[in-house]
């Protein structure tokens, strides 16, 4: 049997264009047609469009409902040979005709309230067609047109052999007394016993008290650590407004966001929860670096400290904002000038707002390299001890513990000594303790919060163990 393609493009229903390729096209409302046309006054199988001879023949199958081509009604069962640019009206449906090679493309397009030309071309068609039956067809011109006729009419009749009229009963007539049993209506049927809606209220009631009561254990992970479960504030001075107290919508609540909670509970005079531009761009927050729900051992503080060497590793291959982060300094806490040029980048200008003595010290003709080596030094001379191993001066304002200066770190100033600083920073930059000796990073870990500080407004970051006195603690 030959086969035709025909280029489907629905217009009405914004479809892609689509590719068929069929003995004959077939169109209708009913869900087996090809082109499927749903809208009442659209036949089942209304009519139908065959090659025949490199040629396309359009069938009109339906009596019920008129078809036109080009304003002109088709006549039942005769076929009409399409050219390109006629337009077929099914219904409220117009179809345009266009060759396309081999095949025959079909623009399909939905116009409401054009009835008038129909009832007219129905009404001069009905003067000039014979009357000879509800599906009196003529003969067709040609024995192909009879046998491409035969086609869609042939399987029209399989179809209504095959279905079932809506009228026939679903299921087979009871027999016998069967047939006059009653069957009651809803009104007459019990209903269900107020009992079982007062058991149901005391079983969920019950159960809503239990969860209230057993929250924290039912739905924490872990218990929370130590300094949030305790009832009164420990450290001094106080990096919280109060104590957490164990209670979970301190931090969980409807009302706000966790992130916001912690940083509202955490902002003391001597502390504030602050988070550095370059974590906020990658949407890293508190919850990030202090988890919690770990367990009663569990420090939130430490496992902050060490999440720095964690995360910024090479094996870490998660990427922020498309860019991966590596183990720093090659490894090691190293002098932040590589072939004579400052690798640093220098304080922002968060922290500079913070230290207006460092701001005051940049001058007009300062350049790019000497502004990042004045703030560097700014940071270290005169105001941090000589640790042991450094070689060190008299503070100028106490007159009494030794501090750094620049022959601390280089030892040769002609040509200057760029090697020599890398292992002073490496000795002094590692380890943390807190203000009363309590070991939070072990001597051998970088203690990188001693340079890139986290929390700016902190006024407890710097190491005391490493200042001249308790006074320089404070950010300046």
């Amino acid at each position: 049997m030959q086969q035709s393609t025909f280029i489907i493009i629905r217009e009405d229903r914004g479809f892609d264009p689509t590719t068929l390729v069929t003995e004959g096209l077939k169109i209708g409302r009913d869900l087996s047609c090809d082109l499927l046309l749903n809208h009442p006054n659209v036949s089942r199988l209304h009519a139908g469009i065959k090659e025949i001879a490199e040629r396309f023949y359009f069938f009109n199958l339906s009596s019920s409902n008129s078809t036109t081509l080009n304003g002109r009604l088709v006549v039942l069962g005769e076929p009409e040979v399409l050219a390109d640019g006629d337009e077929i009206r099914i219904g409220p449906f117009f179809l345009r005709v266009a060759h396309k090679g081999l095949a025959l493309e079909i623009t399909v397009t939905l116009q409401f309230g054009l009835l008038i030309g129909e009832i007219e071309a129905r009404g001069d068609a009905r003067s000039a067609q014979p009357v000879t039956g509800p599906l009196a067809m003529p003969a067709p011109a040609s024995k192909d047109l009879a046998q491409a006729l035969d086609l869609f009419w042939g399987k029209r009749t399989r179809e209504k052999a095959g279905r079932k009229s809506p009228l026939h009963p679903r299921r087979p007539p009871r027999l016998g007394k069967a047939r006059f049993n009653w069957t009651p209506t809803r009104d007459l049927v019990r209903p269900w016993p107020f009992a079982l809606f007062l058991w149901a209220v005391i079983v969920l009631g019950s159960a809503s008290i239990a969860a209230a009561v057993w929250f924290a254990s039912a739905y924490a992970p872990a218990p929370v650590s130590p300094v949030h479960s305790r009832t009164t504030l420990m450290m001094s001075p106080a990096i919280a407004r109060q104590a957490n107290a164990k209670s979970c919508t301190t931090c969980h609540s409807m009302t706000g966001s966790m992130e916001t909670r912690c940083a509202s509970c955490h902002t003391t005079e001597a502390f504030a929860a602050t988070v550095t531009r370059s974590h906020v761009e990658t949407g890293i927050g508190c919850t990030d670096c202090h988890s919690e729900h770990r367990g009663k051992d569990f420090r939130p503080m430490l496992a902050a400290l060490n999440s720095c060497t964690a995360c910024h590793n090479d094996k870490n291959k998660k990427t922020y904002n498309g860019k991966t982060v590596g183990t720093p300094h090659g490894g090691s806490i190293g002098y932040p000038v590589a072939n004579g040029e400052w690798k640093w980048k220098g304080l922002d200008a968060d922290e500079l707002a913070l230290r207006p003595t460092i701001a005051a010290l940049r001058t007009p003709g300062d350049s790019e390299r000497q502004w990042r080596s004045k703030q560097f030094h700014a940071l270290h001379l005169y105001r941090v001890r000589a640790t042991a191993g450094v070689t060190g001066v008299v503070d100028p304002t106490s007159g009494s513990a030794p501090v750094l200066s620049c022959s601390s770190c280089h030892k040769a100033f002609n040509p200057i000594d760029r090697e020599s600083p890398q292992k002073t920073c490496d000795g002094c930059h590692r380890g943390l303790a807190d203000s009363s000796g309590r070991e939070l990073l072990s001597a051998g870990t970088p203690d990188c919060i001693s340079c890139h500080v986290q929390h700016l407004k902190d006024k407890r970051h710097w190491n005391p163990n490493l200042l001249v006195d308790a006074a320089k603690t404070a950010v300046e």
